[in-house]
């Protein structure tokens, strides 16, 4: 019976990507870099990254094109295995494990099989809360050694159907979906607890503060070249605000 349903479930991922490949046909694609050496659709040039995506943005990357050397962290959980059936069915390898179920050995095979590779993975799944940076990804590339490149994604029309705690972003055929990449950050490979919780601050407002960027571009607010210029460099004021916020949160609990 496991077989079977193994089967059914590798024929189904195989099916569902197969469709997201014949929607994102349809789509104008518009992806910007701050750093055109950290674009992930080219083939790597001697510098590895990592690559932050919201959980309800996943699909975007995944189809918007050919990513040569990414492998991908992907929960323990049993949606996993339709995400890696999924990711492989593009050329991207997965890394089973999770910061609740895993995490320890995925990190250890994280270490051994990403040299010479990207790697990519949804910093607020699998269970969410929705959009809130967990502290495992500071971590991780701390222990990589690979900088962390912030990114975000917008439709000018799409489906948004919602799951168990978040929704997932599925543009409109015909539409256009914008990616936004930002400065990637570098996080010392001895950085003590302090400094990982500092870090973890820093790159969830530059996520919130390109998502904010990407929408604007999505809605014709901002052109290319401006949206590059100002995800160029942060304000530390925005920073400053995610800080306020979590320590009102922690002051709470």
């Amino acid at each position: 019976m496991k077989i079977k349903t193994h089967r059914l479930s590798n024929a189904l991922a195989w099916l569902l990507s197969y469709g997201f490949k014949l929607l994102f046909a349809t789509l104008r694609i518009r992806f910007y870099c701050v750093n055109e050496a950290a674009r992930p659709y080219s083939q790597a040039g001697g510098q590895y990254f990592v690559y932050p995506i919201w959980h309800d943005s996943m699909a975007a990357p995944i189809f918007s094109g050919r990513q040569p050397s990414m492998v991908a962290l992907v929960g323990a959980h049993t949606d996993g295995s339709y995400v890696s059936t999924i990711l492989r069915s593009v050329g991207i390898g997965s890394v089973r494990g999770s910061s609740s179920r895993g995490g320890s050995q995925a990190l250890r095979q994280l270490l051994v099989d990403t040299e010479g590779k990207h790697i990519v993975l949804t910093p607020d799944g699998p269970r969410g809360p929705r959009r809130q940076l967990k502290p495992g990804l500071a971590f991780m590339a701390s222990r990589t050694g690979k900088a962390i490149v912030p990114t975000a994604f917008a439709s000018t029309s799409a489906w948004y159907p919602r799951g168990k705690w978040t929704e997932l972003m599925i543009p409109k055929p015909f539409s256009t979906l914008y990616g936004l990449a930002g400065q990637p950050i570098e996080v010392p490979r001895k950085a003590s607890k302090e400094e990982l919780d500092e870090f973890t601050r820093r790159i969830q407002a530059t996520m919130d503060y390109l998502d904010e960027l990407c929408t604007r571009l999505a809605t014709g607010e901002l052109d290319g070249e401006t949206a590059i210029r100002l995800a160029a460099s942060i304000p530390e004021s925005v920073v400053s605000n995610v800080a306020a916020t979590d320590g009102d949160q922690r002051a709470a609990a």
